[in-house]
């Protein structure tokens, strides 16, 4: 009887130490890369890269080049060098890519 006991805790003690007694963390995929939005004043623009500068008044302009793939979109047509858009991008490891362009007014 004494080695049917100790042969049932052991069996417990074993069990229990195969199970951790704390939550574990839902494994997730890898996060998705965050849309992020800039508008300006387009400055140059090319093939396969466009430059907006964003002035704000009161601070200092800023200056923001993008990755123009085949895949980019653009809403009221291609812009042009001061052409007012605004740039959804997302931040890669290449730069920022523009995902969709949206010409808020053409040049004059």
């Amino acid at each position: 009887m004494r080695y049917v006991l100790t042969g049932i805790v052991w069996t417990f003690l074993a069990a229990g130490a195969a199970t951790p007694s704390f939550p574990q963390k839902p494994q997730s995929a890898p996060a998705k890369a965050k849309d992020q939005f800039f508008t300006g004043t387009v400055i140059d623009i090319d093939e396969t890269s466009m430059t907006v500068n964003r002035m704000v008044l009161g601070k200092n302009s800023s200056t923001k080049k993008f990755l123009l793939t085949s895949d980019t979109q653009f809403e009221g047509g291609r812009p042009q060098a001061r052409a007012q858009v605004t740039v959804r991008y997302i931040s890669t490891d290449d730069g920022d890519r523009a995902v969709h362009i949206i010409l808020r007014r053409a040049p004059k």
